[in-house]
This record gives structure tokens, C-alpha cells and sequence, in this order.
């Protein structure tokens, strides 16, 4: 697997190392979100009648606040 070091390589063991696991620690945040994510659309299209129903109540409050 190629790396692609963005670092100066004159950093020692421990500083690299620590890039490293924030790097890691970023990557294994994003997939995590991007889990939760699709759960999340998962479970809004078991319900798609209270997607429809929150897309009208949402459309109503900004009609309410346009004046229209």
C-alpha cells in the first residue's frame, strides 16, 4: 500500500506515529458517520408516510414566515 506523506519525513518516531493515529482516528470517524448515516436513511424509508408528513408540516411553518 502506497503512503502519501504529507509530513516533513524529519519527524521523529513518536510525532509521526501520533499523525498517524489521528489520521486513522479521522478516517474511522467518517466511516462511521457515513454508518449512521445510511441507518438512519434505512429507517426514515421503513416510514415514508411521516417523511411526507414532516415535508408538508415544514412547508406550511416556511410558507408561514414568507407571509404567503
Amino acid at each position: 500500500m502506497q503512503r502519501f506523506d504529507r509530513e516533513p519525513i524529519h519527524l521523529d518516531r513518536k510525532t509521526r506515529r501520533k499523525l498517524e493515529d489521528q489520521r486513522r482516528m479521522k478516517f474511522r470517524r467518517a466511516i462511521e458517520d457515513r454508518v449512521e448515516q445510511r441507518r438512519l436513511l434505512m429507517e426514515c424509508a421503513d416510514y415514508p408516510d411521516l417523511i411526507a408528513a414532516n415535508y408538508l408540516l415544514s412547508s406550511k411553518a416556511v410558507r408561514r414566515k414568507s407571509g404567503g
